[in-house]
């Protein structure tokens, strides 16, 4: 009986916060800093078939990372996986917040090696973004080997930052075997792509917190509704209500199928404040003229984000809540939405 009580309290301990190191630089700034994959692993290689190259055609790199830190801001101790291109504002926003980030290269470019009879099956797509993520055979369409998995990239990356930039304390985000990264610790974003493989990713392997922006999509798949390694409090959505992602029922259907519903309703950021109900899902309304690409943009920060008069961004808190808000904070339980199609086949 004893040890069926302590279960609860072990299982919440997985992910207790252990306190964060403390800077001692003896020159406080912000740290970026970028370097080829190829050349921090030797054992990365190219897999043109699936257009995961190290340079294009005009030999402009595609397998450079990114990473920044801000050492005059107090750390938590947590680190941000931004699955997508690198994006300069959201890693400022994401230092100033006392978060470590890195951008990695992995293979995200796949969908033109789908057969079109494989593309809607309601499996593929799922099972080949866990392998882009793990370097793991999950599907019989491509062979992507741990080295060029977004797992090892990423921890690879994080063992060159450690011996580049001490400073920065990097060497906190690996485990300690050495082998790998904390995934206690970390955080993984994305936007579209990126968002839904995020939210792939979460559902196999256990992490602090997921960002989705403009996402998950997939809308014919059904692991949205796989158990989760994850629990769903620390899921996080942000979308436009013009994105065709969300006028198509792609993302209100993902996060009903993930059980975000349970954590309370879709509020309008527009029309609220933080803690926003202390909901997971949340959506704009910014006038966008009508503009669904520009909408699909808008929710990151950056050239299409919604701005005031004076040309401020006026989703700063949200960004804030969707990477800050407390997980153990949530909303109340609302039913399924009648008017959000799941069976989108039809």
């Amino acid at each position: 009986m004893k040890l069926l009580l302590l279960l609860p309290f072990l299982a919440a301990s997985a992910y207790a916060a252990t306190p964060a190191l403390e800077f001692n630089d003896p020159n406080p700034q912000r740290y970026d800093l970028s370097k080829r994959a190829s050349e921090i692993d030797p054992r990365a290689k190219e897999h043109p078939e699936i257009d995961f190259v190290f340079t294009d055609k005009k030999g402009k790199p595609q397998d450079l990372e990114h990473a920044s830190v801000d050492t005059r801001v107090k750390p938590q101790g947590k680190l941000v996986i931004w699955l997508m291109g690198h994006s300069a504002p959201l890693f400022e926003r994401l230092n100033g917040y006392g978060l470590h980030a890195i951008q990695v290269h992995y293979a995200n470019k796949w969908f033109g090696i789908i057969p079109a009879a494989r593309r809607d099956d309601g499996k593929t797509l799922g099972d080949i973004r866990l392998e882009a993520a793990t370097g793991e055979d999950h599907s019989d369409l491509c062979a992507i080997p741990k080295p060029d998995g977004m797992m090892e990239r990423a921890f690879q990356l994080v063992k060159w930052l450690s011996k580049e930039n001490p400073q920065g304390k990097w060497q906190q985000f690996i485990n300690a075997k050495g082998d790998g990264l904390d995934w206690d610790k970390v955080i993984v974003s994305g936007a579209s792509h990126g968002a839904t493989t995020s939210a792939r990713f979460a559902k196999h392997q256990k992490v602090d917190r997921v960002v989705c922006f403009c996402g998950p999509r997939d809308q014919l798949e059904s692991w949205q509704s796989l158990p989760s390694a994850t629990p769903g409090n620390r899921i996080f959505a942000f979308s436009h209500v013009l994105d065709s992602g969300w006028t198509g029922d792609h993302y209100c259907r993902s996060w009903e199928m993930m059980g975000l519903n349970q954590y309370g309703p879709i509020v309008n950021v527009d029309e609220a404040a933080p803690p926003y109900a202390n909901t997971r899902r949340l959506i704009t309304d910014f006038d966008v003229k009508g503009d669904a690409k520009r909408a699909h943009g808008l929710v990151t920060p950056g050239g299409s984000s919604a701005k005031g008069p004076e040309g401020k961004f006026l989703h700063e808190a949200v960004w804030n809540y969707l990477f800050n808000h407390p997980v153990d904070e949530v909303g109340d339980p609302t039913q399924l939405d009648p008017s959000c199609e799941h069976d989108l086949k039809k």
